[in-house]
């Protein structure tokens, strides 16, 4: 459990100045002063903790809880994610994936496929696990055409966010429809159509029209170890694995944490009883547990082909060395989240915000979009949100469908504006080697553009459904 933030010693007013200032001085040092991201980011951690009155003695104890909160959800996943994708490049793997689906659609069409592909496989997986299993795949079509990183990167990350954002299972809406006592199989029935087109408008149409236009060069030295312009090596692939083999590597692990989900959701609905048998399916479809799984899966169908032991056992020891710099400034990016929120500036400005005078659907986007941009966490944002509204929302006697609209407002809100202080900023910018300046360009424009694409949906349904 998070340690309990501290009483805010200032003002919503006075505490927001202090986290505008914060994000300020960071992209000063970082893009000015070309500080490295992840001592820039400790720094100012540190110094907000301060400004902010959190106790000297437990300044370096919350950054520090933070910082191993963030890297025990992402080390793990980023680790045996680089592993696997390693081993597809490698072994020819990812080039036998990509030039299936260039083959099967077309250059034009390759960016909407990975898109669609992703939408799919978003519904059971959450953000950064789908993101990591689909890395190899989105290198590999955008070495094949050239261009931009992005035209291929955005529609695929951008359908994992929109999945994440408003449909059960995954925990933001599933948590926020139980604080507003909406239903949860409404909230999916209408969620998904909803994170279907707003990813079409709010991230396919803008990657097309804009983003894609912007140029960040290919650079997968995460999955290869080589630096863009390296010569790659020929001999090193050995024979090609079948697209089978291959299609069955990458399944794997969404198929065991697609597994977890539905078991989890229905032991908790009552629907089925707890069980050693279904306790154990629950275990190995945990992500952590599906991808180490998968990375064994990997190692020894496709990994020993054409290869001794000891070179696969270089292999995956190589392809930790690049991921070192991602995991630790992401996690210092959820460290300096984690200090906001422990100055108490969530509390000060649902405080604030408890009553705006909008109606209720508007004051749920506002005040989930104050939050979110304030303090860097969706979750909190969301969860937030939907207990300080709940009472509202009682009292007004809502349909079901108007509750579902409060959930999809929140959850927009809840999406837009990632920015320094959330650590999927950071992932995704390390990830596709983007500095700050182009991620505040592209991600956080695109987060914006899927979040408001969400809420107008949303405020149509609002008023138009009686």
């Amino acid at each position: 459990m998070d340690p309990t933030p501290i009483a805010p010693a200032y003002s919503a007013g006075v505490l927001l100045a202090i986290a505008v200032g914060a994000v300020a001085v960071l992209l000063f040092l970082i893009i000015r002063l070309k500080v490295h991201a992840f001592i820039a980011l400790v720094s100012v951690s540190f110094l907000t903790a301060i400004v902010t009155q959190i106790p000297l003695s437990e300044v370096a104890f919350v950054s520090t809880y933070f910082f191993g909160k963030t890297l025990g959800a992402v080390a793990l996943l980023v680790g045996l994610g680089a592993m696997i994708g390693r081993l597809l490049e490698v072994t020819g793997g990812a080039q036998v994936l990509a030039d299936t689906l260039i083959n099967t659609f077309g250059e034009k069409r390759a960016p909407f496929a990975l898109g669609v592909a992703s939408l799919l496989f978003g519904f059971p997986i959450f953000f950064d696990a789908g993101l990591v299993v689909f890395l190899p795949i989105i290198f590999s079509v955008a070495k094949r055409f050239g261009g931009s990183v992005l035209i291929y990167a955005l529609p695929a990350a951008g359908a994992f966010a929109a999945m994440h954002a408003v449909v059960p299972p995954h925990p933001g809406p599933v948590t926020a429809a139980t604080e507003l006592e909406a239903s949860i199989g409404l909230t999916l029935l209408i969620g998904t159509p909803v994170a279907v087109a707003a990813w079409y408008v709010g991230v396919y149409l803008f990657t097309k029209l804009y983003a894609g236009k912007i140029f960040v060069p290919v650079d997968d030295s995460l999955l290869t170890g080589h630096k863009p312009g390296d010569p790659d090596d020929p001999t090193e692939r050995g024979t090609p694995p079948g697209f089978g083999l291959v299609l069955a590597v990458l399944l794997l692990p969404l198929g065991l944490i697609a597994l977890n989900t539905v078991l989890t959701t229905l032991m908790t609905a009552g629907t089925i009883g707890e069980s050693t048998f279904a306790e154990a399916l629950v275990f190995i479809g945990q992500t952590p547990v599906a991808l180490l799984i998968t990375l064994l899966f990997a190692t020894y169908t496709l990994g020993t082909r054409d290869r001794s032991l000891a070179r696969v056992e270089t292999i995956l020891n190589d392809a930790l060395a690049p991921i070192c710099a991602i995991i630790l400034i992401t996690g210092a990016g959820g460290m300096f989240g984690g200090v906001l929120r422990h100055s108490g500036i969530g509390e000060a400005l649902s405080d604030a915000l408890a009553d705006l005078g909008l109606p209720l659907v508007v004051s749920a986007f506002v005040i989930a979009t104050l939050l979110r941009v304030a303090q860097g966490s969706a979750t909190v944002a969301l969860t937030t949100t939907a207990g300080l509204l709940s009472a509202a929302a009682a009292q007004a006697d809502l349909s079901p469908v108007d509750l579902v609209c409060l959930v999809l407002a929140i959850a927009a809100g809840a999406t837009v504006l990632s920015h320094v202080n959330d650590s999927g900023f950071w992932l995704v910018s390390r990830f596709f080697g983007m500095d700050v300046k182009t991620t505040l360009r592209t991600w956080t424009v695109m987060e914006t553009t899927l979040g408001l694409s969400i809420f107008v949906i949303a405020l149509l349904l609002w008023y138009a459904v009686p």
